[in-house]
């Protein structure tokens, strides 16, 4: 197995950031053929998922329904910390995603892309690739 952290920067406090590229040029480097790659946020407000990566709207579509969906639910949240609300959320979309490796190159419909979706931001944040 061959593992890859891919640093990750983000700007706002709700925020999907395509990874695309990088998990894709982590598949390619670690010289699985026909295999499985496990992306995971090592953070616990930061998700990771797949969606549409050609439309630009759609992360920013998404990052604004989890703001909505948030204000919808009106819960009070007792974490002292005052970030409950990204734990909620990084729940709901989940700490990693499994993709098959097919051919050397990660397996992705046309449209897919994998996204780091932040919760908590700006921060720096790390994602694990793990390839075999």
């Amino acid at each position: 197995m061959k593992i890859i952290d891919i640093a990750v920067e983000t700007s706002q406090r709700y925020e999907l950031v395509s990874i695309t590229d990088e998990v894709k040029r982590a598949a390619r480097d670690a010289g699985v053929d026909e295999g499985i790659c496990v992306i995971l946020s090592t953070h616990t407000t930061a998700a990771v998922t797949v969606n549409e990566d050609y439309d630009r709207d759609v992360p920013r579509d998404l990052a604004s329904a989890c703001r909505a969906f948030l204000e919808a639910l009106d819960v009070r949240f007792e974490h002292a910390e005052g970030n409950s609300d990204s734990h909620f959320l990084t729940s709901l979309f989940g700490q990693s995603q499994t993709l098959l490796v097919s051919g050397g190159e990660l397996d992705l419909g046309r449209w897919q892309g994998v996204f780091l979706a932040e919760f908590d931001g700006p921060r720096s944040r790390t994602v694990r690739v793990a390839l075999s």
